[in-house]
Parts: structure tokens; sequence; C-alpha cells
């Protein structure tokens, strides 16, 4: 039983060497040695004139430098300052087993092809899926595998390597994460300290609410315990103003004087001397007795008679205090994560440090991008949210709010957002179905399908007048695609216009019709080839749909009363390829 995962196995007759090999461990040991060997054949000394240089006998760890015995000499004594240097073996001896250039030659010599274990002259070709194990072509004509599913060694290898790679990502995640929350513990450890010093602080405030009967008398001791601060801290203050300007005073006469002292001429000397002797003593005078003594104490003079209330006190036991649970306070809306794009906005907001009440969630309100009333677009845990499909050229209002059980906290300063006034969009490969091939920084479409298959764009219109162009690139074997508008859950296994979530045109090389809800209608002459441009006109303030191809007009404005989020959707099969030319310009 392995002592690792717990799992059994069962052994043969060759006991443990009927285990496989883990060559992938061999092959990083042996790169680990090879890099070994290739230290070891540079442990060279660093100063040797000659050439080659001289085996490197010491490595001073101070100077990081490697020193044959008589540069050591020479240039590194054991006396003076270098007489404190630690001085140690070099990394690896060219003369150790593998060292050398002649070992590390040896040593990277090509790596053998793994063998099969069961056929030492078969190389691994093949892998079962249901052993997990790499197989031989002999192995395979032996019929051991012949019920199990067998996949080619290379492409089973570069499947593996790509879901390692995936699960490493998840590990990359979870190692971000967990630095995230190192640095969150050690703010937490700064915030207990504060707030530890913040409880013995207000400890005798704590005590006092738990009593209710003191809780008047209470507020008149701490108004007194306030005055008599502010008090002693507005004596201090103008003690160390008035200290400190008579300090600059005397100090400037201090200095002056000395000048004075070191001329060397009695007549001018005696000139001044009278006045600033003058000077001196009045300066003296001014640091009165008491005058460097502090006017107030530390200490406050206030005792509280507790004694009709030790007994109560007494049968009092001590419990971890916490903060009132009450209302979260006002989240901080993180502006540098605020933006905007095409018509979509993105919003981020934390809660202040040292906040104590806890939070449930966060109500996000948006107007309606012309000074209307606020509505509630969000209501979650997270602190980062994004909101499509929004007006074009338009400016919102945002504000966040937090709440817990005890109620709804208040609003955020408010954060104002503007849309992009022109869309500029591309075909969308998240929600394309999968069989759609984009290129060209998804700008280009086909099909690896003979049916028809719906793309998007990436915008969202809901107002405003749009236009875009598409170009064929290729039109093969007379196909039908269909160009149009749809919401975001259209199907994407057929034909744009099928279901009543699109609006489109489908047109051949001769003829175009109008399709929603597999209704045709409006057949009308002109068709498409390689090489034409169609064209599709938004207007969702007449609210209707109208088609070009080559510039020219398919019949009156498509669809009438249109409503709501629309997209730019196409459908084609593979024997078309379309390119998206113009990003619908708002007009």
């Amino acid at each position: 039983t392995c002592p690792q995962c717990h799992r059994s196995a069962s052994l043969d007759q060759r006991g443990l060497r009927g285990f496989q090999r883990n060559r992938l461990l061999e092959a990083i040991v042996q790169r680990y040695q090879q890099g070994r060997a290739a230290a070891a054949a540079a442990a060279k000394c660093q100063l040797c004139d000659r050439s080659p240089p001289e085996p490197a006998a010491v490595l001073c760890e101070q100077c990081e430098v490697l020193y044959c015995a008589a540069c050591q000499l020479r240039c590194h004594p054991a006396r003076g300052p270098f007489a404190k240097h630690r001085l140690a073996p070099p990394p690896a001896h060219p003369g150790a087993p593998g060292g050398g250039a002649d070992g590390a030659k040896g040593a990277g010599g090509g790596r053998k092809l793994p063998t099969c274990a069961e056929h030492d002259l078969e190389n691994y070709s093949m892998y079962c899926v249901s052993c997990r194990s790499p197989v031989c072509y002999q192995c395979l004509e032996e019929g051991r595998h012949n019920k199990h599913d067998v996949k080619a060694l290379g492409a089973m290898w570069k499947q593996h390597k790509a879901q390692l790679s995936q699960a490493l990502n998840g590990v990359s995640d979870k190692a971000k994460e967990a630095k995230e929350f190192l640095v969150q513990l050690k703010n937490l450890l700064q915030q207990i300290q504060e707030n530890g010093l913040d409880y013995e602080a207000c400890l005798v405030a704590q005590c006092d609410a738990l009593v209710d009967a003191l809780t008047r008398q209470k507020a008149k001791l701490l108004t007194k315990v306030t005055k008599e601060r502010e008090h002693k801290l507005k004596v201090v203050w103008d003690q160390i103003n008035h200290c400190t300007l008579k300090l600059r005073q005397s100090t400037g006469l201090m200095e002056y004087c000395l000048e004075v002292i070191k001329e060397n001429d009695p007549s001018g000397f005696l000139q001044i001397s009278d006045a600033l002797i003058k000077r001196v003593q009045v300066s003296q005078e001014q640091w009165v007795k008491g005058a460097l003594e502090p006017k107030v104490s530390a200490e406050f003079d206030l005792t509280l008679d507790s004694e009709p209330l030790l007994q109560s006190i007494h049968q009092l036991d001590f419990i971890q205090m916490k903060f009132p649970v009450s209302v979260p306070p006002v989240p901080l809306l993180q502006l540098e994560k605020c933006c905007t794009r095409n018509n979509s906005v993105t919003l981020a907001w934390r809660m202040p440090p040292l906040s104590h009440n806890p939070v449930e969630g966060y109500i996000l309100e948006l107007d309606d991008g012309d000074g209307g009333q606020f509505r509630e677009v969000y209501v979650g845990k997270e602190t980062l949210c994004t909101i499509d499909g929004l007006h074009f050229n338009s400016t919102y209002n945002a504000r966040v709010k937090a709440f817990n059980s005890s109620g709804v906290g208040p609003y955020s300063k408010t954060v104002i957002l503007q849309t992009s006034d022109v869309a500029w969009f591309t075909f969308d490969p998240s929600s394309a179905h999968r069989d759609i091939v984009l290129s060209n920084d998804n700008q280009t479409a086909t099909c690896n399908s003979y049916d028809d298959r719906v793309v998007l764009g990436t915008a969202a219109f809901s107002k405003g007048v749009h236009y875009w162009e598409l170009h064929v690139d290729r039109y093969d074997n007379h196909p039908d695609p269909a160009f149009g508008i749809a919401r975001i859950n259209v199907v994407k296994d057929m034909m744009l216009g099928k279901d009543d979530k699109a609006w489109a045109m489908y047109v051949d090389n001769n003829r175009s019709w109008f399709m929603h809800c597999n209704s045709h209608t409006n057949r009308t002459e002109g068709g498409v080839s390689k090489g034409a441009t169609v064209g599709v006109l938004l207007d969702l303030n007449k609210h209707n749909l109208t088609f070009y191809i080559n510039g020219q007009q398919q019949g009156p404005p498509a669809f009438e009363n249109i409503e709501g989020v629309f997209m730019p959707a196409l459908s084609l099969n593979r024997n078309v390829q379309v390119n998206l030319l113009h990003p619908a310009p708002l007009s």
C-alpha cells in the first residue's frame, strides 16, 4: 500500500522492480547532475593571468571571487581587512567524479529513447488510456490491449501537457490568492495591534457601558475628563510654543556672542560689549525659576468613588468585548478601477479600513443615463460589477451602499461615467457557435460546418441609429448567408431569423428575403457574390431595420416596431467568409 495515496498495488514475481520507472524524474535528476558537472568545470580561478586559469582553491564569500592558491596569497592575504573574510571550498572540484569538461561532456550525452519494460528492443509508440501507461507496437501485437482505448503517444503527450498547464494555471491562481491572503494576514496583524491599543484605551468606557445605572454619571465624568485633557493639552502646547521661541532667541544670541568673542579687535569688542552683556543678562533673566518646569502633570487629578459598586464589580466576569453590530459604513469607490468600454461600465468599491461592522452584501444603483431616477442593477457580495447594454453617448451616475442584518448603510459618493459616443465592435468568440472560425482579430468569420451557424457582435444596441457593413471575402456553391440583428439568447445552430430572437435578411446569388420567426417576406432581386458589401442600418429611434447590398437598399425598411437590446448578428456556413468592415458609428 502506498503511504501517500493509500492505494493498493499487486506485485508480480519481479517484486518492486515490476513497478514502472519514473523516467521523467530520472531525466530531471540527469539535468541536475549535468548542471553540477558544468558548475564543476567552471570552478576556475577568476584572477589568474595564466591560460588556462588554475583550478580554484577557495571561494571568498564576502568578495564572491574564486582564487587559486597563488592568487589568494597575492591578492587576498589573511591579514588586514581580509582577515575577517570567510574562505570556503569552491562549489565543486574539477577532479571529482563526473566533474571537469570530460565529465560534463559524458553527462550531457544524448538521452536514449525510453524502451518498453516488456520488450527491451521496442520503443514506446502508443498510449493505453485504460491502463494509463505507454505501450510499444509489440505489446499491441500480443493482444493484451486489444479492447483498450489506445491513442498515439505524441498526441496524448501534448494533451496531458495541456491538462497539466491548465492545472498549473489553477495552482498559480491559488498561489496568487495565497500571497494576497498573506498580505491580508499581515494587515490583520497591524489592525489587531492597533485595535488592542484602542480596546485598552476604551476599557473604562466599555465597562461603564455595561452598567446601565452609571450611564448619566459616566457621561458627566467623560465630559470632565475631556475638558481636563483639553485644558492640559492647551497649557502644554502654549508652554511648548513659548519655550521654543525663547530657545530660538537664546540660541541665536549665544551664537552671535561666540562669534564676537572670537574677534581680535579690542576696540571693536568694547564698543558693543556693554550692550551685549546687558542683552545676555536680560535673556538669562527671562528663564525665571519654574520656566523650565511643566505647568501641568500628565496625571489626571480625577478619582472615581467606586466603593459603593465594588460588590457588583466583583460579580462581573470579564468577557471578550465586541463592537456593537450596526449598519455598515459608507463604501469607498475605487475610481482607478472604474471605467467604461463601448456601452458597458465597470465599477469597483471597497469598505474603509478598520471597519468593524460586518457586511452581508452590496446594492449598486444606476440612473437611466438621462438624469432620471436611480434603480438597482446589482445586489450581491462582489465588490466589482460590470453593467452591459447601456445607451451609447450617455452620462450615467452610479452609487453603492452596503447592508447587513442591522439594516442598510449610507450611500457612497456618486461617480459619473460617460459611455462611448461611437460603438466599436468585433465578432464575439465567447458566444459564437463552436463551428464558427474567427480570425483577423475577430473581424473575419467563416464556419467549419455545411450547416448554418450564428455569430454575434460584441456590442449591444438599445438606442440611437447604427450602421455597419460586411464584405463577402469568399462565396462558393451559392450558399444563403443571413445578416441582421439578434438578442443574446438567439438559437445559434440554424439560420439567423428562423426563431423569434433574430431579424435578418438572407441572400443567395440572385435574390434576398427578410426572415423572422421562420417567416419569409419581401423577396427582392439582387444577390451577393465574392466581393459584395452588405450594409445593415438599425434605427432604434424609428424602431426599424434596413438592409443594403453594394449600396442599393433592398426593399422598404424590413421590420417595424423593433424595441429592446440587440446585437449585430450573422449566420453562414463553410462556403462563405465575411469580413467586418465598419463598426457601428453612432448617428
